[in-house]
């Protein structure tokens, strides 16, 4: 390595600090940029919150200049069971951020790849995140505004330091957005719910704050049927959904979560929270004492959130294409716009390998506001490229 340059790895609290603190120093003059809290990419890392490590491993670095100020940090990382369902094992790199220099960026690309071939990997994607895909996932290429909670957000020029190094578009990442009022669907939407609706088979209802057990068990069950079959998606267990919910607890609101049933069978949701980036914008990635009371206040009393964000809608296989999606989205309109402060609806996370699903939310009003791009990079650099296969 360049002798101007010190890479190091995260591994005691002074480099933490330094891997958490320095996108504050990147961004200080970007009004957009909203700093996540550091609680949330600090579970990610830590063996005993992240069950990914039961079969995997992740690394941090951060990369110092000759003056010993940080330019840059990566992560890399892999968990067998994804990497295998690829055409070759495939590991990732993320939670990259980089002053604007290809020689820089390139050390810590380089280091990701290094670190990943010793581990078998034969590609990584990036800039990713070692964990569920609707968080720190993905490079921002379009729609330069906020970001959404747990979002990635990044200076224009990322792009091309990821694709001078090497790396493809694997895919595309839209974040659509609708205005939060009646009055939006296309009629469409409304005449395939309209049958669907008259089938007294066929019910919707409301998170019940009540029995959040069952919430979390419907929620397992319609996820594992309906997107663990996609390519890099995991099943989840009940002690995931159990602790997924747990966590949610204190920021849920009941009319953002929607589930639809046969014979009282859960067979889709529509799971949305509020988007707390509205809250902690001003927290500086700090949780204590004071900002989780603060945060309470805002979101329940003073109810600031006027976004909601949209993170996961699935039905499962058998009843795809007969309405139920449809259904639910009126019954959303129906009921949750009555009496509610949201004013904007934010869909994250569909792939442009899911036409059917982009095709859905253009119905109901939805117009992309964002794209991120997941990159691939072939470690075999004669190896054919293949970007995500459409669903």
């Amino acid at each position: 390595m360049n002798n101007n340059y010190t890479l190091t790895e995260v591994s005691n609290k002074r480099t933490i600090r330094e891997f958490l603190d320095f996108p504050s120093t990147l961004y200080k003059d970007d009004k957009n940029w909203i700093r996540p809290l550091d609680i949330d990419i600090e579970k990610i890392f830590n063996p005993k919150k992240n069950r990914l490590f039961k079969r995997g491993k992740a690394i941090r670095w951060i990369l110092k200049d000759a003056n010993h100020k940080v330019i840059g940090r990566i992560a890399a990382f892999y968990d067998e069971k994804t990497a295998i369902k690829n055409d070759q094992p495939t590991g990732g790199c993320g939670f990259f951020d980089c002053i604007n220099d290809k020689n820089t960026a390139k050390i810590l690309f380089d280091s990701s790849k290094q670190w990943l071939e010793k581990q078998g990997m034969e590609a990584m994607d990036g800039p990713i995140n070692f964990g569920s895909r609707e968080h720190f996932w993905g490079c921002l290429s379009d729609g330069f505004y906020e970001p959404v909670y747990n979002m990635p957000y990044n200076h224009s020029y990322y792009n091309e330091l990821f694709e001078s190094y090497g790396f493809k578009n694997y895919f595309n990442q839209f974040t659509f957005h609708a205005p939060f009022a009646a009055g939006n669907l296309d009629p469409v939407i409304s005449e395939n719910a309209a049958s669907i609706r008259k089938d007294p088979t066929i019910t919707f209802e409301f998170h019940n704050k009540k029995n959040p057990q069952r919430t979390a068990d419907y929620f397992m069950k319609i996820f594992n049927a309906a997107w663990a079959k996609f390519p890099g998606v995991k099943p989840v267990t009940q002690e995931q959904v159990n602790a997924l919910f747990k966590s949610m607890k204190q920021i849920i609101d009941p009319k953002l979560i929607i589930f639809a049933f046969h014979n009282n069978s859960p067979i889709a949701f529509f799971i949305m929270i509020p988007d707390l980036y509205q809250i902690i914008r001003k927290f500086n990635g700090k949780f204590n004492i004071i900002n989780k009371l603060r945060l309470l206040y805002y979101l329940k009393v003073r109810k600031v959130c006027t976004r909601s964000l949209g993170l996961i809608f699935g039905v499962i296989p058998e009843f795809q294409g007969k309405g139920i999606a449809e259904g639910m989205i009126v019954f959303m309109e129906d009921e949750i716009t009555k009496g509610v402060n949201y004013t904007d609806l934010e869909m994250n996370w569909i792939g442009d390998f899911n036409p059917r699903m982009i095709k859905l939310v253009k119905k109901i009003g939805g117009k992309v506001r964002k794209t991120h791009i997941t990159y691939r990079y072939l470690f075999d650099r004669n190896k054919e490229f293949k970007r995500a296969k459409i669903l």
